[in-house]
């Protein structure tokens, strides 16, 4: 069955060339013109990924996000005119999972959107002959349900939190430096910002928080983070 993309964007010739793009891969798209349009199409289903630009009228795609985000950890990928940093952090930080700046290859795009999509499928993510179980404590990771739990409560996480804290449960032992985490999340040779991984890792503590996983990401200063022992240790 093909991927379904929801393309948000007011202008029709960014819409146009972002759903051939798209359609040329084999996936279906969708649009919408504003905010109002983005929800009403998100309340309806039947969508696997949103491409969402900042700028849209009525309700800016931070807000768009927001109401996605208080229900569901449907992948978001932003687009905006702007390429300031505090953009996509504060994107990064509502939930986004990757984040475009115009004008755009829409190659590279379609690249990304593959991305994401690959770390969402559970039968991609148990490939390669790992266990598609992780356990640390009370914390518990499965690849193919894409399920993550703390004392048997669920904790919904994105795309990219999901890909982060695969890493941290798989090396348990392991300080991993934000360069290696941002190739877990995002894949070799792209680069993001540093703050970009600490925006995802502040999502994560604060999901893991709400159910009582308190401390569970430890920060090591200087090199960067790791699970912490369920017995409080350090190594």
């Amino acid at each position: 069955m093909a991927y379904r993309i929801l393309v948000i964007d007011d202008e029709p010739h960014i819409r146009d060339v972002i759903c051939f793009a798209l359609e040329r891969e084999g996936m279906a798209t969708s649009t919408a013109r504003n905010g109002t349009e983005a929800i009403m199409a998100f309340r309806r289903g039947n969508v696997d990924l949103v491409v969402l630009d900042i700028g849209i009228p009525d309700m800016d795609g931070l807000e768009v996000c927001r109401q996605i985000r208080r229900t569901s950890a449907l992948p978001i990928l932003f687009l905006s005119a702007r390429d300031e940093e505090i953009d996509r952090i504060l994107g990064f930080e509502l939930g986004g999972d990757d984040y475009v700046t115009k004008p755009f290859s829409p190659r590279e795009l379609v690249a990304r959107v593959k991305a994401i999509l690959k770390r969402g499928n559970p039968a991609e993510a148990t490939q390669g002959g790992g266990s598609g179980r992780l356990a640390v404590g009370e914390l518990t990771l499965d690849r193919g349900g894409r399920n993550v739990m703390f004392a048997g409560n669920p904790v919904s996480l994105t795309g990219l939190e999901f890909a982060i804290l695969d890493a941290l449960m798989s090396r348990p032992d392991m300080v991993f430096q934000r360069q290696q985490l941002m190739e877990a999340a995002y894949g070799a040779n792209t680069y993001v910002a540093d703050r970009t991984i600490d925006s995802h890792i502040r999502n994560i503590r604060a999901k893991l928080s709400e159910v009582g996983g308190q401390g569970m990401i430890m920060t090591v200063h200087g090199v960067g983070f790791k699970l912490a022992r369920p017995d409080g240790g350090l190594r």
